[in-house]
This record gives C-alpha cells, sequence and structure tokens, in this order.
C-alpha cells in the first residue's frame, strides 16, 4: 500500500505537460481490435486503467508493446470469446469488448464491468442498442457474465435513439456499427469530444461515420478495416486538475500544448468566479487573481460543465466569499469526497434540490437512487487544514490532492490505486511546480 505526504501551502509556479486523454485511450485500444492490421497510438498516458486494457487485448490474442507513450497494437485473430473476471473486474470499458468480439468473432463473455463506484453505470443503454442490431444477449446471474450472440452473417445497421446521454453507449454502439450490414443511424448520441475523436480514428482506419447533426451520427457498415496511426489529444480533465490546483494555491501555471477546445465551459465558469487564465497560441495560463466569488452550477453532458470537474471545483469553492452550490445531475452518488473534505475544514452541507419530473431531468436511472444526495452547498471562504484522508475514486483522488496542495500542514492521503487509474507522475508533475509532495510505501 502506498500513500501521498502533502505539506500544503506552497505556491505552485511553472509549467506543465499534459499526457493524452484517458477517455479517449481506452477507446481506441477496444478499437484497434477490429482489424488484424497493425495499429499504432500516440501520446497514450501509462495509467493503470490503460495497462488494464492492454492485458486484456493479449489475454484475447492480440501483441501489445509499448514504447514510451506510444501503443503498437495488432489483433490478428482473436482466440478467445471471453474476457477474465479479474481484468474486467478492474475497468468499466472492458464491457465495450462486446464491439469488436460480436464483429469478428460472432460472440461474446463478459462480465459485469467494473471501475469507480460513483453510480450504476447503467449498461441497459448499451445492451438495449446492440440487441436492436440483432444480437442476443443474457445475463447469467450465476457466473456474473453476459452472454452475447450475433444474429447469422453479423449485426445488421439499425435506427436506435438513445433515451439518455450515454457517453460510453455512444462509442460502443459506432464500434458494433462500423462493421455491421447496412446503416445505423444513432440519435440522441454523445456530443463529447472525446466521441468525435473516436469518430476520426475509426475514419482513418476506413470506417464510413459522421455526425450528420449535434447529436445524430450516422455508420455505413464496412466489410474490413485497416490499420492506422493516430495520436491522442490531451486530457481535458488532467488541465482543469493542474488549472484549479494553480488558483487554489494562489500559484500561476502555464500548461503547454492545449487549447479551450472542450473547455469553454470551464473557463466560462472562472470568469464568473474571478479566477486568472490567459489563453495563448501554445497553451493555458492558469493564475490566482483575486478573491473568488461564488457560484451555482449544475453538471451536465456536453456541452455543459462536465461531472469529472465537480469535485475539484468544490474544493475551488471552498476559498470563495459566499456560498456556492453544485447540483449533480450525471451520477447518483458522486459526493464520495465531501466527507473527507469535511475532515480538512471545509464547510459542505448535502442536500436534495426541489426538482420537477426528476426521471427525465437525472441522466441516471431514477431506480439506481438509493436515497442519495445530489446536491451541496459550500460555504467559504475557510482555511482548509491538514487531515488523513481516504481516497474513493478516480476524480475524488484529484479533489483531495487539490485540497491538500491549499491547506496548511502534513496531510496524508491513502487510496492512490484509484487515484492512479487517470493520472501518470501526478506528484512528479506536481513537485516540479513546488509542492512538497511524496509517495511512500506503507510499512507492512
Amino acid at each position: 500500500m502506498e500513500k501521498l505526504i502533502i505539506n500544503g501551502g506552497n505556491r505552485l509556479i511553472g509549467e506543465v505537460s499534459i499526457f493524452g486523454s484517458k477517455n479517449v485511450a481506452l477507446k481506441v485500444l477496444v478499437a484497434a481490435c477490429l482489424t488484424n492490421e497493425e495499429v499504432v497510438i500516440q501520446n497514450v498516458p501509462l495509467i493503470s486503467d490503460f495497462l488494464t486494457m492492454a492485458e486484456i487485448i493479449r489475454e484475447l490474442g492480440g501483441e501489445v508493446e509499448i514504447k514510451d507513450h506510444n501503443v503498437s497494437i495488432r489483433m490478428e485473430k482473436i482466440l478467445k470469446e471471453k474476457i477474465d473476471l479479474d481484468k474486467a473486474a478492474e475497468i468499466r470499458t472492458s464491457f465495450m469488448f462486446l464491439a469488436p468480439l460480436l464483429a469478428r468473432m460472432g460472440k461474446a463473455v463478459i462480465p459485469n464491468p467494473g471501475g469507480c463506484r460513483i453510480g450504476a453505470r447503467p449498461i441497459d443503454r448499451i445492451v438495449d442498442g446492440l440487441e436492436s442490431m440483432g444480437a442476443e444477449i443474457d445475463y447469467e446471474s450465476e457466473d456474473g457474465y453476459f452472454h452475447a450472440k450475433a444474429p447469422e452473417g453479423g449485426l445488421k445497421g439499425t435506427n436506435y435513439h438513445f433515451v439518455k446521454n450515454t457517453h460510453t453507449g455512444t462509442e460502443t454502439m459506432i464500434l458494433a456499427a462500423v462493421m455491421a450490414k447496412g446503416k445505423t443511424v444513432l440519435t440522441n448520441a454523445a456530443r463529447e469530444p472525446e466521441v468525435d475523436e473516436l469518430i476520426d480514428f475509426l475514419s482513418k482506419m476506413g470506417a464510413k461515420v459522421k455526425r450528420t447533426e449535434p447529436r445524430t451520427i450516422e455508420i455505413e457498415g464496412v466489410e474490413k478495416l485497416h490499420g492506422t496511426t493516430f495520436r491522442i489529444s490531451p486530457d481535458r480533465n488532467e488541465v482543469v486538475t493542474f488549472a484549479v490546483a494553480a488558483i487554489i494555491t494562489k500559484g500561476d501555471i502555464f500548461i503547454k500544448e492545449v487549447s479551450t477546445k472542450g473547455l469553454d465551459e470551464f473557463l466560462d465558469e472562472l470568469s464568473v468566479v474571478g479566477a486568472g487564465f490567459e489563453i495563448k497560441k501554445d497553451g493555458i495560463r492558469f493564475f490566482h487573481k483575486e478573491e473568488l466569488y461564488p457560484t451555482d452550477i449544475a453538471t451536465y453532458f456536453y456541452p455543459g460543465f462536465m461531472t469529472d470537474w465537480q469535485g475539484p471545483w468544490a474544493v475551488l469553492m471552498t476559498s470563495a466569499k459566499g456560498t456556492s452550490v453544485i447540483h449533480e445531475t450525471i451520477y447518483e452518488n458522486r459526493f464520495s469526497y465531501v466527507e473527507e473534505l469535511k475532515k480538512m475544514g471545509a464547510h459542505i452541507e448535502l442536500f436534495n434540490p426541489k426538482v420537477e419530473n426528476p426521471e427525465e431531468f437525472y441522466n441516471f436511472n431514477i431506480n439506481d437512487d438509493n436515497n442519495y444526495f445530489h446536491a451541496e452547498k459550500i460555504i467559504g471562504p475557510v482555511e482548509l487544514h491538514n487531515g488523513i484522508v481516504n481516497v474513493s475514486d478516480l476524480r475524488a483522488g484529484a479533489t483531495l490532492v487539490i485540497a491538500a496542495l491549499a491547506a496548511r500542514g502534513e496531510s496524508v492521503i491513502f487510496g492512490l490505486e484509484h487515484l492512479d487509474r487517470g493520472y501518470e507522475q501526478f506528484d512528479t508533475r506536481l513537485k516540479s511546480l513546488g509542492a512538497d509532495i511524496k509517495r511512500v510505501k506503507e510499512d507492512n
């Protein structure tokens, strides 16, 4: 077991680079299995989730070679249709392997996906979509596996409307449709930049995919895809993490080689609260400018304030003068970090806002809501102090690290396996900016 020890209070100053997007890297790994030719992906983040997905590909019969931050994948022949439980339990993206397995083998046996427990992550939307393409999918509760079979002749094109926004569901349906027979039209499809990046990748492999309207995607199935080389864009969640760290520590960080793409909603809110940022041709500078003002936001799917940003934003609002509100609408249970922040002196109250027709308002399935709170009030400003805290999920990990950087005194953070799922060399990069942070192994 490892832990982070952080002596807070240092201003973070300097330049930092951002690794490739986690939410793109994992999906293009799956997409690479749709062809028997070599695919090269550049600027991959060497995080534990990525390494787990690479291991799943090897177990299915693929060759994966990682050199620096580039990876070569060749799935010449898929040797098995079943994904082992131990690997799939670590990461929810494993469920997306349904698409290449059905496309190339006509069958798949995949366990219930794992990953961070921030919500039920309903896969019923994916199952329903694949069944509309002719797949037969049964869940065996005794073994915990989904058993899927494509129809004779392969998956068939479909017209499918997503009842609610689903990022992973949209991408899985695209992967299933690119080699299906005929045309597929997806409506109410997700608009996240990561979805369009996956579409660009598939197009380079020879797929015929285009977004014809903001929430409509059309796919013409092709018989075969080929290899390609593709470079992943920087991770916008990392940008937000370092931006908040700069502002709350009264620092000044220049994030190199990033653009405003996918960040407009975050930058708009920074303007509202009085935080400093400067957009340059070769990156974005973030800095503390003045006393922060409170804000009232709701998370929403793209284009909206991203659910992954709300934890770091909550920490930032502890330094704002007044009461801020964050209303989480994407996941039913995403405030696990609140009790940990309260240990560090944060004044946060959880509550449930009055919502007319919650079934339509919230993006999660109401049946999965087990009396969770969906909003928080953050009352500031407060001076955070040291604490011993535990990380419960990936973004909560980044949230607690930011809090410890701003707090006075020495904080200890446990549960780093969650943080490692999405941040590479996080402590090393923070140290280069002036943070007093070290990673140590616990004595047995």
